[in-house]
């Protein structure tokens, strides 16, 4: 005789999204958008820390429908971001006594500026972290405690969760889909929502990087005279020749001037020059290589991977509207 009991239901996860003051409206949305194509698994409420409505970083506001108390019976609690000119390093009092009502081992997870908010608490002390490229500087100098990683989409540290700007808060709820319930069913939600369930690289691969300004002393006519010339071999004695110096005293100068060395510095401005080539023409990936100095493809490959952690094909496919590659 067969059993009637069926089998165990996966509980209900309860994700609460904490909307501060100044939040963006696109990134307020992204958890309830990624984790609400899984109703029957996921929950999703929105709460402010008083109950009242918020301004968003557009010319509007919006009043959630629960206050600060939505916060103790979460699972997960997402903070999306919120305006640059808000962020601090110590949290209000009204933000101090929400996140107080969050329950020990509730797992947290930030989008983008979201991590100042966690910054502010201490949570991120000795923990690695990321945050927009844009603000590394302004979280490192906030907090000194905390491990940035300014080059990647998002951070899994276990109980706590940290991504980049904007649709890195994306692909960071896929991947709490995919380790909550498995790759099958963060797939299928990739799919409903039109997105690629997993983007290769890090937020390195968007991050400008404009050529240095030529200037009149030191090293700078050197490097001007370089950057037309990538296409050639560039040794620390060439450069040096250049700049009538010894290439002790060029090398030593450079790095003052410029941060890195002549010889790493020399790589970074082909691989700047590559990826401009492959968002804005149809060179092939050989030519380019041969235009920046690289010397062949697989040269050029290992350096793009390298650097942003991504093919050339891989960028350009991603910057480039259209391509014949």
């Amino acid at each position: 005789m067969q059993s009637s009991q069926q089998p165990p239901q996966p509980s209900v996860h309860r994700v609460v999204v904490l909307a501060l003051d100044g939040v963006y409206p696109f990134e307020l949305g992204i958890a309830n958008r990624v984790f609400g194509e899984a109703r029957h698994l996921y929950e999703v409420v929105t709460c402010t820390v008083d109950g009242l409505p918020v301004r968003t970083g557009a010319d509007f506001s919006v009043t959630p429908d629960h206050g600060p108390e939505a916060l103790e019976s979460a699972d997960t609690v997402v903070v999306p971001p919120y305006d640059h000119s808000l962020l601090s390093d110590r949290l209000t009092p009204a933000m101090a006594a929400a996140m107080a009502r969050i329950r020990p081992g509730t797992r947290l997870v930030s989008i983008c500026t979201g991590a100042f908010l966690f910054g502010a608490a201490g949570l991120l002390d000795g923990r690695t972290a990321t945050t927009h490229w844009v603000l590394a500087d302004t979280f490192r100098r906030l907090f000194p405690h905390v491990t940035l990683d300014p080059d990647v989409l998002f951070i899994d540290d276990g109980d706590i969760l940290t991504s980049a700007g904007a649709v890195s808060g994306v692909d960071l709820c896929l991947h709490l889909v995919r380790k909550d319930h498995g790759s099958e069913l963060a797939n299928h939600i990739a799919r409903r929502c039109v997105i690629p369930p997993w983007r290769d690289g890090g937020q390195a691969q968007y991050i400008e990087q404009p050529m240095p300004e030529p200037g009149a002393t030191g090293t700078a006519a050197t490097r001007e005279w370089a950057l037309e010339r990538l296409d050639r071999p560039l040794t620390l004695a060439d450069l040096a020749a250049h700049a009538e110096m010894s290439p002790r005293t060029f090398a030593r100068r450079f790095t003052e001037e410029a941060g890195t060395s002549p010889g790493r510095w020399v790589i970074q401005q082909r691989v700047h020059q590559a990826r401009r080539l492959l968002e804005t023409t149809d060179l092939s990936v050989e030519r380019i290589a041969h235009e920046v100095g690289f010397g062949g493809a697989i040269s050029l490959r290992q350096h793009l991977h390298s650097v942003i952690g991504v093919s050339p094909l891989a960028y350009r496919r991603a910057f480039q509207a259209t391509s014949d590659v």
